[in-house]
């Protein structure tokens, strides 16, 4: 916009001028036809050798009978036109005092026209001083103009750079934070705008401030999230260990009761549904007691794995379990080691096993596979069951998650095996999987390829 308007005041200022120069020109031509002394006798060339005409005056003079002769000054000398140029003049004239001719060789001229007495004269001054002084203002105009912008540029982009400073500030602040991972474990948040950027007297400043003040109440909040998730698995972790006893006591005294031969069967049917039950609810509560230790990280022991060996152990104790199913295991010779807890890992594949066990048709094709991926052990679970739901497929490995009807459970569950197989693999700082599509289910775990002494 100030280009523009710059534009705009140097062509109108270079208009102005232009006209000014012009009738000054005009005023001179006229003033030059007075000094012009018309005899019918005279050449052109005479009148201007005569007279007193400064350099670039032209004169062509017509007799009226038919004579024609033309001159122009040049660096003090008198030089005659030739006929073409003189033509050009005379085709030229017409009705107005003064108007512009241009002439071959010689530029453009401001002419004006005199009678006299049987002469025609017509006499002109070059604009070539009105073509070059115009020339250099706007040669001017933009050099100047180009470096007022130049100049101007500069200091808006410091200006801007320093206005904004407050806001990249913020902009920092707000990328390094996006960065922390908030979804678990203890959070604390420590970023913050600088106070010199977050002055409350200025808009920008505001924004920092304020983002300063968001990010106190969600410092505060994760704080007290970590505080209560603390404390619930503390009280998970309690309640666990104090259900462990009661429950170990009735089943042991469901069992001593159904030893008695005097028994009648509606006495015995109840007391073998305690007993179920109570095996029941002690899985349960060892399931919720293994994530609560999990959680704190105070289960695992270390000691050299051999996955290769686990899975087969895995699927030897699968085939038994669902004899309905073809129990497929695809492993390398070379052996796959690493650190980690043998029986937590087990846990890890007989739950994948159990799964793919009981929520695939009879007939379902499972296969275990082990191999070695770079710096990575990868144990998988293959199915070409119905394949998982995709409405649960994001919180499969939650805590009493329970898939649908198109991978129904057969038998009763606590809905925590996937999630404790992903609390025993995150321990292990490895992950867990899942890809599924109709036909092609593959549970995968990958597991650091490390020793025993490095855990």
């Amino acid at each position: 916009m100030v280009a523009v308007i710059l534009a705009i005041i140097a062509l109108s200022t270079a208009a102005i001028l232009g006209q000014v120069l012009q009738e000054n020109l005009d005023t001179n031509v006229r003033k030059a036809a007075e000094d012009v002394r018309l005899n019918p006798q005279s050449t052109a060339q005479e009148v201007l050798t005569t007279g007193r005409f400064g350099d670039g005056t032209l004169l062509v003079t017509r007799t009226a009978g038919g004579g024609t002769t033309g001159a122009y000054v040049d660096d003090g000398t008198v030089r005659v036109l030739d006929r073409s140029q003189i033509s050009d003049i005379l085709e030229s004239v017409g009705g107005a005092t003064s108007y512009t001719v241009e002439l071959a060789a010689l530029g453009d001229y401001r002419v004006a026209t005199l009678e006299g007495r049987q002469v025609l004269a017509i006499i002109g001054l070059p604009l070539t001083e009105i073509t070059g002084t115009l020339s250099q203002i706007l040669a001017t105009v933009v050099i100047v103009t180009t470096g007022g912008l130049l100049l101007l540029s500069a200091i808006i982009a410091v200006v801007i750079r320093i206005g904004l400073g407050p806001l990249r500030a913020v902009a920092d602040t707000a990328t390094r934070v996006a960065k922390v991972r908030m979804d678990s474990g203890d959070v604390s948040i420590t970023e913050r705008v600088p106070a010199d950027q977050a002055d409350e007297s200025t808009e920008i400043g505001q924004v920092g401030a304020a983002l300063n003040t968001l990010l106190d109440h969600v410092d505060a909040s994760l704080t007290a999230r970590q505080r209560n998730e603390e404390l619930m698995r503390s009280f998970v972790a309690d309640a666990s260990h104090e259900l462990r006893t009661p429950l170990t006591s009735i089943r042991g005294y469901s069992e001593l009761s159904l030893r008695d031969p005097s028994l009648t069967p509606g006495i015995q049917a109840a007391l073998e549904r305690i007993q179920a039950q109570s095996l029941r609810m002690t899985a349960l509560v060892e399931d919720l007691l293994l994530l609560a230790r999990l959680d704190e990280g105070t289960e695992l022991v270390y000691d050299e794995v051999d996955l290769t060996r686990l899975a087969i152990e895995a699927v030897e104790d699968a085939r038994p379990a669902g004899p309905a199913h073809r129990w497929v295991l695809d492993v390398d010779d070379e052996p796959v080691t690493l650190a980690g807890d043998a029986a937590r890992l087990r846990q890890v594949a007989d739950n994948l096993l159990a799964n793919a066990r009981t929520h695939t048709p009879a007939g379902t094709v499972v296969t275990v596979s082990v191999r070695r991926e770079g710096e990575e052990g990868v144990l998988s679970v293959h199915d070409d069951g119905p394949g998982v739901d995709p409405a649960v497929a994001d919180r499969l490995f939650e805590r009493f998650s329970r898939g649908d009807v198109s991978r129904a459970r057969q038998t009763g569950g606590t809905g925590l095996g996937l999630s404790i197989a992903r609390a025993i693999v995150a321990a292990h700082d490895g992950t867990i999987g899942v890809r599924s599509t109709p036909g092609d289910t593959t549970f995968e775990v990958r597991l650091p390829l490390r020793h025993a002494g490095s855990a």
